[in-house]
């Protein structure tokens, strides 16, 4: 879920997850700028954030993903289990399908791109209070281009989506063929096709962006 309320919330605590201190700074400064008096604790690694959170409570966290020492979404995580009702927004370099649709199924209820110029990011912020989900322009295009996709064309023929959902089963070519009953080089024609129309380069990529776009189940 991507927009947590419709109704303005006040956020009294923040808990800013940031290693780098340049970068902690201009977060900092956001969240001053966008919610004055608001009270800031910082931390700078999983360990550290891990000790915070079943220990207080926050109304926003901000969260950096690529931590010393390991990634933020388990944090995303245990904010969610602990704090239910804090806003989890993930700050972030990472632009990716990867990061951004994990971090989404960690729990997260935001995703800010830290290139972002500080206004940009303040904007943002500012947002919440009026229900408005914590997206950088860039990542909400690319949300609206996997839910934009006309469900009257599909992607995939049966034939490719029949290929696909075994090669997420963890079959070999060989025995996608087999399976059902085309040769090897059909298959094999097949996946490239996924591939190509998935813009992928793995086995392990066309899985996760079929599941993303909802062309097969998540756990097929």
């Amino acid at each position: 879920m991507l927009v947590p309320s419709t109704v303005p919330r006040a956020f009294e605590r923040a808990l800013l997850i940031e290693d780098v201190d340049a970068a902690a700074l201009i977060l900092q400064d956001a969240l001053l700028d966008t919610f004055p008096g608001v009270d800031i604790v910082r931390a700078a690694t999983i360990a550290e954030a891990s000790q915070l959170i079943p220990r207080q409570t926050f109304d926003l966290a901000l969260i950096d993903l690529g931590l010393p020492d390991g990634s933020g979404e388990q944090l995303i995580r245990a904010l969610g289990q602990h704090n239910p009702r804090c806003l989890r927004v993930v700050t972030t370099m990472y632009a990716d399908d990867q990061h951004l649709f994990a971090a989404l199924r960690a729990g997260a209820q935001g995703y800010l791109l830290k290139e972002n110029a500080p206004s940009s990011l303040t904007r943002a912020l500012r947002g919440i209070a009026d229900g408005q989900p914590p997206l950088s322009p860039a990542i909400a295009r690319r949300l609206l281009g996997v839910f934009q996709q006309d469900p009257g064309e599909p992607l995939l023929s049966p034939r490719e989506t029949d290929c696909l959902t075994l090669i997420a089963k963890g079959y070999r070519i060989r025995e996608v063929a087999e399976h059902l009953g085309i040769t090897t080089n059909t298959a094999t024609g097949y996946i490239k096709s996924v591939y190509r129309k998935l813009d992928v380069n793995s086995r392990a990529e066309a899985t996760l962006e079929a599941a993303r776009r909802g062309i097969i189940a998540p756990h097929a």
